[in-house]
This record gives structure tokens, C-alpha cells and sequence, in this order.
């Protein structure tokens, strides 16, 4: 059974989003939360799979929310998604950044919110790289504003085959597809993905593109798919 807590200052939305999550016989509503503090509160004492996050919230945001539940190490099982109005969200990018597995908009069908639920329960990211890095470039270029500077021993950390395994990820590659492009095997490409996630403390493939471009690595420009 996957659980999931509804956090949005609208009641009305909340109610909308519970029947159509309890109606399956596979996923069961387990709190809900009308501001951040609520939220993370519901978080700590429910452990959740999924939190379905709005970002405009009164008080403590969902931005902030989204920032405590990915910092605290006993709530690692939590995936967070958050819910915006607009696709490119001012804090989309933000979001991605602090811990989101990913964002759905508002008016998303009913089928693709039940399948988004479904796969980040399954730990797996929601948005595909080629899509986060589309988000993440058309927010910067957007606000007219580069990566967010990072210490250089983060990327220090990483090997040069693990910083080149890093862009074919921001590039929006699967594991066979990068296998294919630096000839070794899927497994061995699995592994240098998975090495880096560790070592930056990533959660997901998601931030893995947000740490490619934070770190330089790639920019608003560089990539056209």
C-alpha cells in the first residue's frame, strides 16, 4: 500500500486529490496538511511514501517544507512532488534543487497523477532528465540567472569518468545509453551513476541534473534535445 500526504492550502483541492487517491485499491491518503509546518509534522509522524507538495502556501511554504523533509535523514523513504500552477514555476527549479523527486501541474489528468504517484513510490525520479534540464534551463534563462555556486570540493569528490557520467545524465541518457556512448557495460554504468548520487548526497537522477548545471558542468544553451 502506498501512502501519501496531501499538503495544500486549499481544502477543496485536497478533497479533489483524496477521493481520487483512495478510490485505488493500492494507495491510501494519510494525512493532509494546509501550510508547511503542518506538513512536515504529518511527514515525521506518518512517514509517507509520497508527499504531493503545493509550493504557495501561508506561512511556511512548500519550498521551505520540501527543504526540512529532504534534510532530515530519518525521512529518506519520503518522496516529495511538488504541485504548481504554471510549468515553470519561479520555484520550480528551487525545489528540484532542495530534495523534489519532481513537479506535476495542477490540471494534470487524473491517470498521469495515479502513474506519478505510482513511480515515485517505486523511488524512481518523476521527471525524466531531458525534461528537469528544459525546466531548470528555461527558469534560468528565463530570470537571467546562471547556477547557484557550489564548494569545488563537492565535485572534487568525483572521479573524471564520474563527471563525464554526470553530463551524459543532464544530457537525459538511460544507464543503457550511456553504456552505449562510453562502451562498458550497463551495470558498470549503473554503478558510476549510482557512485555519484552517493557522493553528492543526490537523491534521485532529478537532482543529478540540477547539481550538473549547478556545478558548471552544463549550461542554458549547451544542449538542444
Amino acid at each position: 500500500m502506498i501512502s501519501v500526504v496531501l499538503a495544500d492550502d486549499q481544502a477543496l483541492v485536497r478533497a479533489g486529490f483524496r477521493a481520487l487517491l483512495d478510490a485505488e485499491p493500492d494507495i491510501t491518503v494519510v494525512g493532509e496538511a494546509a501550510d508547511g509546518v503542518q506538513a512536515v509534522e504529518l511527514v515525521r509522524s506518518k512517514r509517507p511514501d509520497v508527499v504531493l507538495m503545493d509550493i504557495r502556501m501561508p506561512g511556511v511554504d512548500g519550498l521551505e517544507a520540501t527543504r526540512r523533509i529532504a534534510a532530515d535523514a530519518e525521512l529518506a523513504g519520503t518522496r516529495v512532488v511538488i504541485l504548481t500552477t504554471f510549468e515553470l514555476d519561479e520555484y520550480v527549479f528551487e525545489a528540484l534543487r532542495t530534495g523534489a523527486s519532481g513537479f506535476l501541474v495542477k490540471d494534470t489528468e487524473p491517470v498521469e497523477l495515479l502513474r506519478a504517484v505510482r513511480v515515485v513510490a517505486a523511488g524512481e525520479a518523476l521527471l525524466s532528465p531531458s525534461v528537469t534540464r528544459r525546466v531548470i534551463g528555461g527558469f534560468m534563462a528565463g530570470n537571467g540567472r546562471g547556477p547557484a555556486p557550489n564548494p569545488s570540493s563537492q565535485l572534487e569528490q568525483l572521479t573524471e569518468r564520474e563527471k563525464e557520467v554526470m553530463v551524459l545524465v543532464a544530457e537525459g541518457l538511460t544507464n543503457d545509453e550511456i553504456a552505449g556512448r562510453l562502451m562498458i557495460s550497463p551495470a558498470t554504468a549503473k554503478t558510476h551513476v549510482s557512485r555519484t548520487m552517493i557522493k553528492l548526497g543526490a537523491r534521485d537522477r532529478v537532482q543529478l541534473v540540477v547539481l550538473a548545471y549547478e556545478f558548471g558542468l552544463i549550461r542554458p544553451g549547451w544542449l538542444t534535445g
